[in-house]
């Protein structure tokens, strides 16, 4: 599953376990590309926590957290940032961060 995060409920999904957010656009070209991965990895782990963030509808959140560009991936470790992906990678690139979280 795929949790839409927002300014109201963005500590709460960051807050336990492995976390990753996807910062995107639907007009962002490299985001709908990411997409499929992000899909894939939301049904694949289940112990996984996935959200988009979308930056047109929240940009004061992408800011807050050194969003440049898009899209970059974010993750977290019971509410911690923990490393970040700019632009878009490969399933694999984001299965060794995870894996890098512990």
């Amino acid at each position: 599953m795929i949790i839409e995060v927002t300014d109201l409920n963005f500590s709460e999904v960051v807050k336990k376990g492995k976390v990753i957010l996807d910062f995107w656009a639907s007009w962002c070209g490299p985001c709908n590309m990411l997409n499929p991965i992000i899909k894939e990895l939301a049904e694949e782990h289940k112990e996984l926590t996935v959200g988009k963030v979308n930056v047109d509808d929240y940009p004061e959140l992408a800011g807050k957290h050194g969003v440049m560009s898009i899209p970059t991936i974010l993750f977290f470790q019971d509410g911690i940032l923990k490393d970040s992906s700019i632009g878009v990678v490969s399933k694999n690139v984001i299965l060794n961060k995870l894996e890098s979280l512990g």
